[in-house]
């Protein structure tokens, strides 16, 4: 049974350690550029507006510019950081992401599970065909971005409305945890439960014919769920380049997504 542990160990570690590599840190701010494309004063500007379109309805757009994808096809890998950051609130998943693959010249557009109805897949095709595409081709980032992101915006807006909560302080934020803090939480948690594997039957991680309980197949596949291919391609220089410089962004909270949206090319 302890090897069983450790094995669990193991494979929960190289997967943590594989998702680490593949998706940046989560950011604090809502305008994320890894390759420097924008200026400052852009970063700051789109920041500004889509902070302030956070505090006025919960909705959380956020724009990330990343070198490549790698391997990935954009439209997972832009699902996979939805997740992993968490954009949007926990419970109702109101969360859009604009990501561009620079190097790629690959662009996608996420939606959060609460959005959907509202910001359909129909919808961001268009914005990426006529507000993106044109100006990404003529080199123009910051107003293709600026504009999308008011097309986002007149789509979702009214949909939900700020909780009195929704601003919260970076400090009391960091809903997603670390993936080693995941990790140690996973292991107490199978300590104790091996201690007590005498006691009833739905408490058992490794059951008398010794295949797991199916709980704990479900935690662990959660747990690797997340976990991607690492290529060692260079998909974004993730150290630097990622802060807009502030704004009052309190932080991401907790959302999800299906996989709705859409994607292109420039």
């Amino acid at each position: 049974m302890l090897k069983k542990l450790l094995f669990l160990f193991n494979v929960l570690l190289i997967s943590s350690i594989a998702l680490a590599q593949d998706f940046p840190p989560r950011s604090n701010t809502l305008v994320t550029d890894y390759t420097n494309t924008l200026s400052a004063e852009d970063k700051q500007r789109l920041e500004s507006k889509l902070v302030a379109y956070n505090d006025s309805t919960s909705n959380q757009i956020a724009v990330v510019l990343i070198k490549s994808v790698g391997d990935y096809d954009i439209n997972e890998y832009g699902t996979k950081l939805i997740r992993a950051w968490g954009i949007g609130q926990k419970d109702k998943n109101n969360g859009v992401l604009v990501l561009a693959a620079i190097n790629d010249r690959k662009i996608t557009i996420q939606v959060g599970y609460g959005l959907e109805g509202s910001l359909t897949d129909a919808s961001t095709q268009e914005i990426i065909q006529q507000n993106i595409k044109p100006n990404f081709k003529a080199g123009n980032y910051a107003q293709g971005l600026d504009e999308a992101t008011d097309e986002i915006i007149k789509y979702t807006t009214g949909e939900y409305k700020a909780d009195k909560n929704t601003k919260k302080s970076r400090k009391g934020n960091d809903d997603g945890g670390s993936p080693i803090g995941i990790i140690i939480i996973v292991v107490i948690v199978l300590v104790l439960v091996f201690r007590n594997r005498g006691g009833g039957g739905g408490g058992q991680v490794i059951g008398r014919r010794g295949s797991a309980s199916p709980f704990w197949w479900f935690l662990a596949g959660n747990m690797l769920g997340g976990s991607g291919r690492s290529s060692g391609s260079d998909w974004g220089d993730f150290s630097g380049g990622g802060s807009s410089g502030g704004g009052g962004f309190g932080g991401f909270g907790g959302g999800s997504s299906g996989g709705g949206g859409s994607s292109g090319s420039w």
